[in-house]
């Protein structure tokens, strides 16, 4: 073999070991980048989870604020609403009490005249003392239709006037001003015929007696 084929036969060996060596670093290269590229995705797909996650949590969150706004306006609408009906049911219990007391204080004055009108007997008056009881008896009956009249008018604007019914005509003839002689004695007249037709009576059977 010639010196020139030896040398070039030693060149084509280097050459081949130099290939031979290069090789593995071309591949160690390309596993790093692919890592890197694999890492990369992975990076990028935890970003957009956290990106999904805090979109969900914002609209968790506008959700929230909208719900606690129609608290707040509906918080703020009840509170007026049942303040003013608080209020206003304090003030109708207080005129109830009021007009329960007035009422109980009422009856009390009535079922005292109610006593002291049924005990009165006509029949049994003394021929001596018949005026007397007459006079005091027509003073009583005044007395119980003018208060009986007078809580018809106090309750007139209330709750319970219907309970009352009406004042009697006499009392409001009796009322009534500028009327004149003439009808100031047909008011009384009207008034007192009754009760002057109970007198006569009473007075008939004690002379019959």
């Amino acid at each position: 073999m010639t010196a020139g084929t030896e040398h070039t036969h030693h060149l084509r060996l280097k050459e081949t070991q130099m290939n031979l060596g290069a090789d593995p670093c071309t591949s160690s290269e390309n596993e790093d980048f692919e890592g890197q590229l694999r890492e990369a995705q992975q990076q990028l797909e935890v970003l957009q989870h956290q990106r999904e996650q805090l979109e969900r949590q914002k609209c968790e969150m506008d959700e929230l604020n909208q719900r606690k706004e129609e608290f707040i306006n509906g918080q703020i609408e009840l509170t007026e609403r049942l303040s003013g009906s608080v209020t206003t049911i304090d003030r109708e219990l207080f005129e109830l009490r009021q007009e329960l007391e007035d009422l109980e204080q009422t009856r009390q004055s009535f079922a005292a005249h109610l006593i002291r009108i049924e005990k009165v007997e006509p029949e049994g008056w003394q021929r001596e003392s018949f005026a007397t009881e007459l006079s005091r008896a027509l003073c009583m009956l005044e007395q119980a239709e003018e208060e009986f009249n007078s809580a018809v008018t106090h309750f007139a604007g209330g709750r319970t006037r219907g309970i009352f019914g009406n004042p009697s005509s006499g009392s409001k003839l009796r009322g009534g001003a500028g009327g004149g002689f003439g009808a100031n004695f047909r008011s009384g007249l009207a008034y007192n015929l009754p009760l002057l037709v109970l007198g006569t009576l009473a007075l008939l059977i004690l002379l019959y007696k």
